[in-house]
């Protein structure tokens, strides 16, 4: 009879999974993967049936992750507040990105990779389905210009990576940094 899985032990491929992919890319051998999170190869493909299983639900985690960071405290903002909410929206996400370098570096090339099935990207897209129907609805009103949901959030996030950048260059002047790149966002999708 086979042993139950632990989530102790997913969660530990996974960490070592975000760190290893980080550092070596995704041709990185699951093999290293193990090794980091302290269990065989054979336990690895315990959980994930193989590399790219893996690969799919590291960007399934990662894309829950950012959703409960970056939805955290919205429920505090008057949802009339457009600029308000999508403030947050940003400084959470900066935030979030900062802190940790090596999940938005593997989020991002995860992004890229053909490797991420087109249900896993579905799946990721609807974490976010409360925002982009707020976008989307926005963008029919005439609040936001910009042809979808999708551009929005390309946007934000090719200008939260410069944010992020410079933050991270510059703990310093973190806040300054946060807020230009959020009025450089705020001025590309606002009509």
């Amino acid at each position: 009879m086979a042993r139950p899985r632990s989530e102790d032990k997913r969660n530990a491929i996974l960490t070592a999974a975000t760190r290893v992919f980080a550092e070596q890319g995704l041709a990185a051998p699951t093999a290293k993967i193990a090794r980091e999170a302290g269990v065989a190869e054979g336990t690895l493909f315990t959980y994930f049936a193989n590399k790219d299983e893996l690969l799919n639900q590291l960007y399934l985690e990662l894309k829950y992750e950012m959703r409960d960071v970056m939805s955290a405290g919205l429920s505090r903002v008057d949802e009339a507040d457009l600029r308000e909410l999508t403030h947050r929206f940003w400084i959470a996400y900066i935030d979030w990105g900062v802190a940790h370098p090596h999940k938005r570096k593997v989020m991002t090339t995860l992004m890229l990779s053909d490797r991420v099935s087109e249900a896993s990207r579905a799946a990721g897209a609807s974490a976010f389905a409360v925002f982009n129907a707020r976008m989307n609805h926005s963008v029919e009103q005439g609040l936001l210009c910009g042809p979808s949901p999708s551009f929005v959030g390309a946007l934000l996030g090719a200008i939260g990576e410069v944010t992020m950048d410079f933050v991270a260059r510059e703990p310093g002047q973190a806040e300054r940094y946060r807020e230009a790149g959020f009025e450089a966002f705020w001025k590309a999708i606002s009509a």
